[in-house]
């Protein structure tokens, strides 16, 4: 069984992850081809994903396909200017997951293990829930790597890796 305070203590990580790529990328507007997500974007996407759905899950929302659901999760987003800088997406990148795992532990085991639909009609817990969007935010930061290296930037896994041999 899946602890509620690993799941945090595991998003949190990623979320560090997530800040230190956005402080260590010199140029946020970088976008390797057209079709794809600036990295200013990309960290813009993580930050009002993460938060919104989260305050989805928070407020008892229990059917995210329900007609409507976009612009319910709009309702949460952020204010970042499009040309943020570094520091004010780490910054609120970091305050806004601080403040959200305080009230996500706040919960008691009954609110996680209620059932829940998600967006795409799948039936889950919320903490199923929770899970789905730390990975979400694992999948963009992937991104924000690969980025990171096509500029040749070693991200911040390998270079503790790297730093222990």
């Amino acid at each position: 069984m899946v602890r509620l305070e690993a799941v945090l203590n595991s998003w949190k990580t990623v979320r560090q992850d997530t800040v230190q790529a956005v402080a260590d990328m010199p140029d946020l507007s970088y976008q390797p081809t057209p079709e794809l997500m600036a990295f200013r974007d990309l960290a813009v996407h993580v930050l009002n994903a993460g938060h919104a759905l989260t305050q989805l899950l928070l407020d008892g929302t229990e059917d995210m396909s329900a007609a409507g659901f976009r612009e319910k999760m709009a309702a949460y987003f952020l204010s970042v200017p499009a040309n943020a800088e570094a520091g004010e997406l780490v910054e609120k990148l970091t305050a806004t997951l601080e403040t959200d795992a305080a009230e996500l532990a706040a919960r008691p085991a009954e609110f996680w293990a209620g059932m829940i639909t998600r967006f795409d009609g799948q039936r889950l817990t919320r903490l199923e829930m929770l899970q789905f969007i730390k990975e979400h935010e694992l999948t963009h930061r992937s991104q924000m790597f690969m980025y990171l290296r096509l500029k040749g930037i070693v991200p911040p896994p390998t270079r503790r890796k790297m730093a222990k041999k």
